[in-house]
């Protein structure tokens, strides 16, 4: 397990990231057409894994669109931003927002995803959602950065991201 917080208020996760230079877990998310997709499909390029509780948070928003922004100047990279919120909201946030460049995946349906990368947190007002986290992904599937942001309210370090 992992400790976080939540406006100062610890928060403990299921289990901790996925260590750097091991292959990332694998995942099955549901995309906005309802589609499932797992780490294969996105084998040969880099990716960005954003992960948080809610895109209708303030801050979860905040990274969707700054990833989104910065995105767009990535080569073979893709940003995902990941979270337990119905596909159906994910597209309707990203509809309102103008969002193109970020690929939106949802947990809800089989769940496992949050447990699989030590992220579902396990007490609190935000019990079952995930803690704020970034996962950068090379093209083999190798973990090369993570980050746990120290509080859920936080945002997340981009630069590190980008710069892994």
């Amino acid at each position: 397990m992992a400790i976080t917080k939540l406006k100062g208020d610890e928060v403990v996760t299921s289990g901790n990231l996925p260590e750097v230079g091991v292959a990332a877990p694998n995942f099955e998310l549901i995309a906005g057409d309802l589609s499932r997709k797992t780490l294969e499909n996105y084998k040969g390029q880099r990716l960005i894994l954003n992960i948080f509780p809610s895109v209708d948070t303030s801050t979860c928003a905040t990274s969707v669109r700054t990833f989104n922004q910065k995105a767009a100047q990535l080569d073979n990279t893709k940003v995902l931003c990941i979270s337990r919120d119905l596909p159906f909201a994910q597209k309707r946030f990203c509809g309102a927002e103008g969002i193109e460049n970020v690929e939106m995946l949802s947990d809800y349906a089989k769940g496992s995803f949050g447990q699989d990368y030590g992220l579902e947190i396990e007490n609190g007002a935000l019990y079952a959602l995930h803690a704020r986290a970034i996962v950068v992904v090379d093209e083999n599937g190798i973990v090369q950065h993570t980050e746990l942001v120290p509080d859920i309210v936080d945002e997340p370090n981009y630069e590190a991201a980008l710069n892994a």
